[in-house]
């Protein structure tokens, strides 16, 4: 299936927020993110939301009826150029049974998330070839400290500002492991290196996003398998090291030419230790033959950069810089 590139984004275009997952109203409701609508406004985009960006039920979602009304109306709205999640959260699998996915495949445009959005972005590569973005939410632009970081990296990937077929992705001095969304505590500012468990370089394509999500799709029609990829995984705070070590295990399987590893921060309660990352990885010998960085700037710490799943990247640990390249 051919490849596709969203097209990059223009002063004036229309973002539209939708919650394909967890309900707006579980990061606070709309007065609360406000301030993320003006920092996008500010940036020169307009931003919109779905009719149902308000409905909460028991479990902090929408009707699969309403979700996938949203999802479809955003991507069937020609005035939309960007299609930006609220959350992530803990059910965006259940959407993919119904999903037009030819309708996703002839308005291709920018869609962004992480976490459990990882369902979606697993499944629109795999049925339409689209190339989506792991990022922010909408609520994650409400975050202040460190926004100026986080907001420069999604600028860098999706600013049609950027001349250039490739950009770095970097790291930033410090990060946070702090509930982004909850501006009344306090941020406790650790320092921020990237880690190098294994030398080496390789360029591939982009898989992966949040390990515990990725995992659902195996198996089922919305998954695709690419050769000789590099993974980017991450762990939510629900996971811990026992369950990162099965599910690492089980990606390796699924994933036996992998050329490269890219491992995002993982947070606070997570309770993973750097010797017992260490005593993960060590268990893995393909892990020894090719590049792996850890403690990378995406996932459930802030602040976090921006990357096309599906998209082609090189890493390179000796300069331990790690480079997206646009076809």
């Amino acid at each position: 299936m051919k490849k596709i590139y969203p097209q990059k984004l223009q002063s004036g275009d229309e973002i539209r927020v939708i919650s394909p997952s967890s309900s707006l109203e579980r990061v606070g409701g709309m007065q609360d993110n406000l301030i993320a609508k003006e920092r996008l406004e500010n940036l020169g985009f307009k931003v919109t939301f779905g009719e149902h960006i308000y409905e909460n039920d028991q479990l902090s979602s929408a009707s699969i009826a309403s979700r996938l009304a949203d999802l479809h109306d955003a991507f069937r709205d020609k005035q939309v150029k960007a299609v930006m999640t609220t959350i992530g959260g803990f059910n965006a699998n259940e959407l993919l049974p119904y999903i037009d996915w030819t309708l996703i495949q002839n308005n291709p445009k920018f869609f962004f998330g992480y976490s459990d959005i990882t369902s979606l972005h697993t499944a629109i590569f795999a049925k339409t070839g689209l190339v989506t973005y792991y990022s922010p939410t909408y609520s994650s632009f409400k975050m202040d400290a460190l926004q100026d970081f986080q907001t420069n990296q999604w600028l860098k990937a999706v600013s049609d500002q950027l001349k250039d077929a490739q950009y770095d992705l970097v790291a930033n001095d410090v990060f946070t492991s702090d509930p982004w969304y909850d501006t009344s505590i306090p941020r406790n500012f650790l320092p921020n290196k990237w880690q190098v468990y294994n030398e080496g370089r390789a360029a591939g394509t982009i898989i992966g996003g949040n390990i515990q999500t990725y995992h659902l799709l195996f198996g089922t029609p919305y998954f695709r398998k690419i050769a000789q990829p590099i993974g980017f995984l991450e762990e939510a705070e629900e996971g811990d090291a026992y369950e990162f070590d099965r599910l690492l295990a089980q990606f390796l399987q699924v994933n036996p030419d992998l050329k490269g590893l890219v491992i995002g921060r993982f947070p606070k309660e997570c309770g993973m230790t750097h010797d017992l990352l260490l005593y993960i990885l060590d268990k893995y010998p393909i892990l020894k033959k090719i590049p792996v960085i850890y403690d990378v700037d995406f996932g459930h710490t802030q602040p976090i950069f921006t990357f096309p799943l599906g998209g082609e990247v090189t890493i390179d640990t000796q300069a331990l810089r790690i480079t997206v390249y646009e076809e």
